[in-house]
């Protein structure tokens, strides 16, 4: 049976992707973007199975206005795709208050809309909520700050999200990019992507060192996981998180283990810390 998706930040990356690879299996897709003009060749490739809609994810208004019109065309939704983000670059002491908070309106607050918009699925009795998280949702880099706060931040909503509706039959997927080949072939550069603090000349050493690793992470094939994520929608039992690309697992392996470590190292701390209280003054 076909799907109808949603899709958030249609007009390059992965998103275009798994819109191109939902419409290549005969599925309809309600396909966002800032300007609709990017999505012209697939409306003329794909006619009415793909419906454009220009959107501004930190617009909660339009983002409303723009889910219930793609449920009255097409009829009905079945996967909604959190895709849209960004990610701003800088030290923590180099950030700007209003870079902070675009980082978050967009990332964040963008995608709780779209998910407090598209809930009316639960009448539906299904639907599969996708969010496009990252390996920046996992772990933490310097001068990404603002970015993983935003990924972390969707982490932890997203899995509470996926206890909240699962009565309703719909489920939630936290997918976990590495890098992908997005930008003519290569791995997009995050210093080069427009979103970046005014430097500190404190931090210059540390910028160095880091546009040295740039790039050093082998680059996903995009169109494979756009069919990844087709895996994913069709399962019947879909993960609530999932990893794309291999680059980082090694790195995220021992992510974890130090965690597991560091807190085994201190539990005695950790009780201390706890106290204990007497019957008489509780």
């Amino acid at each position: 049976m076909s799907k109808v998706w949603f899709v958030t930040g249609s007009s390059r990356g992965l998103g275009r992707h798994f819109v191109e690879a939902a419409l290549s299996r005969g599925d309809q897709v309600a396909a966002t973007a800032r300007d609709t003009a990017s999505l012209d060749d697939l409306v003329a490739t794909h006619g009415e199975a793909v419906l454009p809609l220009a959107l501004d994810v930190t617009d909660r208004a339009a983002v409303f206005a723009s889910v219930r019109r793609a449920a009255e065309h097409f009829g009905r939704l079945d996967v909604i795709v959190n895709n849209a983000g960004y990610a701003q670059v800088g030290a923590i002491e180099e950030l700007t208050e209003q870079q902070l908070r675009d980082q978050v309106e967009t990332n964040l607050f963008g995608a709780v809309w779209v998910v407090q918009a598209a809930l009316p699925l639960r009448d539906q009795g299904a639907g599969h909520i996708i969010q496009l998280s990252s390996v920046a949702g996992l772990l933490a880099m310097p001068l990404g700050g603002a970015y993983h706060a935003s990924k972390w931040a969707l982490e932890g909503l997203n899995e509470s999200l996926a206890e909240e509706v699962a009565d309703f039959g719909i489920r939630v997927t936290v997918v976990e990019p590495g890098g992908f080949a997005t930008r003519n072939g290569k791995n997009p550069d995050p210093l080069a992507n427009g979103h970046v603090a005014g430097p500190d000349p404190a931090y210059d050493g540390l910028r160095q060192r880091l546009a040295g690793l740039v790039g050093r992470q082998p680059a996903g094939d995009p169109a494979a996981a756009a069919q990844a994520l087709l895996t994913i929608v069709d399962s019947d039992a879909p993960p609530l998180r999932v990893l794309f690309g291999q680059g980082f697992y090694p790195m995220l392996q021992q992510t974890y283990a130090d965690r597991l470590k560091t807190w085994a190292d201190w539990q005695d701390l950790s009780a201390a810390a706890h106290g204990r209280l007497d019957r008489d003054d509780r």
